[in-house]
């Protein structure tokens, strides 16, 4: 995919920007990556924040929502995920007898590091009416000593399911809880972890960018801190940007999550500008882990089918349920989420 720099739209000048052209025809690596997958009857699912190449090759890019979805769902032999590793575990948990492969089994989540199990176990220990709800960003054995899992995208619905009668701890990432507090009004204790990428968004680099451009809305993601969420028109996950940058009438938007993204929003929304939300120290942010995968690494792992996801049976049959209940929620109208 072609594209070239686009400097201005109406109403907005100066507006860093990727405008899509025509699509070209794939270049050598990609057409031999889709060529192994067809042979080995497999799936690529790749997270918003990939880089655009590997976006441009997959089956399916989305959220961690859309992708477990996804991953619960399909029919391949082989699963390709182009993510970050606890990822990569949750499509083998939801399917233990498929090859899990993923580009770079380094490719972690600060998220993930930040809650050892061990450390969780013993804090639930304190508490025997603990109800755990654990964002997806963390490992298998994490999972496995949970109640239910969440997203961004479906955390709040999550939340309003939790029984009433029961103490609410959220793990691992505080600044997600407290938004969700927020929205739900339920009073929870929260695990002190951040994902590094987006606390790098301050509420002064947020407030420039936002008086360089008037016009523009600012859509945030919920684990940025509340410094930055309160200067959001929008504060929603990955998915929920999409549909809400096409919803929206404005033709140049700021977006404050992995820079990745606005690959995905440009492609579904070519008519606009996106503008890459600054921090403090450069124009735009990206995880160090989420761009660990390239093109060569997922022809490589494809082609030998390493490195594979293998988990002990055990945590995968302890870790299924709470991610079954998640998706079992998720899947109901609104109104019965409670």
């Amino acid at each position: 995919m072609s594209v070239v720099e686009d400097t201005k739209t109406s109403g907005v000048d100066r507006v860093p920007s990727r405008k899509l052209l025509a699509a070209e025809p794939l270049d050598a690596l990609s057409r031999e990556i889709l060529a192994v997958k067809k042979r080995l009857n497999a799936v690529i699912l790749a997270h918003n924040y990939q880089v655009p190449e590997i976006q441009d090759i997959a089956d399916y890019v989305g959220d961690s929502l859309g992708l477990s979805q996804q991953a619960a769902k399909t029919n391949a032999d082989v699963i390709v995920f182009c993510g970050v590793h606890f990822m990569a575990e949750t499509a083998k948990i939801l399917n233990p007898g498929k090859v899990v492969v993923l580009p770079d089994r380094d490719a972690g989540c600060s998220l993930e590091e930040s809650c050892p199990a061990e450390k969780l176990a013993a804090l639930q220990a304190t508490n025997p009416n603990f109800y755990t709800i654990t964002y997806i960003n963390c490992s298998a054995a994490v999972k496995a000593l949970s109640d239910v899992i969440c997203t961004s995208g479906n955390a709040v619905k999550i939340v309003q399911a939790a029984p009433k009668d029961r103490d609410l701890l959220f793990v691992p990432d505080e600044n997600l809880g407290g938004w969700v507090m927020e929205q739900t009004g339920r009073p929870m204790t929260l695990w002190k972890g951040q994902c590094y990428v987006h606390v790098e968004w301050t509420h002064a680099a947020i407030h420039r960018i936002r008086q360089e451009h008037p016009g523009a809305p600012l859509v945030a993601h919920p684990e940025c801190t509340k410094a930055v969420r309160m200067l959001a028109d929008e504060v929603c996950s990955t998915e929920k940007m999409v549909a809400w940058c096409k919803a929206s009438a404005a033709k140049a938007i700021i977006i404050a999550t992995e820079a990745g993204m606005l690959h995905r929003l440009q492609k579904e929304c070519p008519d606009k500008i996106f503008i890459a939300a600054p921090t403090e120290r450069c124009r735009c942010n990206e995880c160090r882990f989420m761009k660990m995968n390239t093109l060569e690494k997922v022809l490589d792992c494809m082609t030998n089918l390493k490195p594979q996801v293998d988990l002990d049976p055990a945590i995968i049959a302890r870790a299924r349920l709470p991610i079954q209940r998640m998706l079992e929620i998720s899947a109901r109208p609104l109104e019965n989420a409670g």
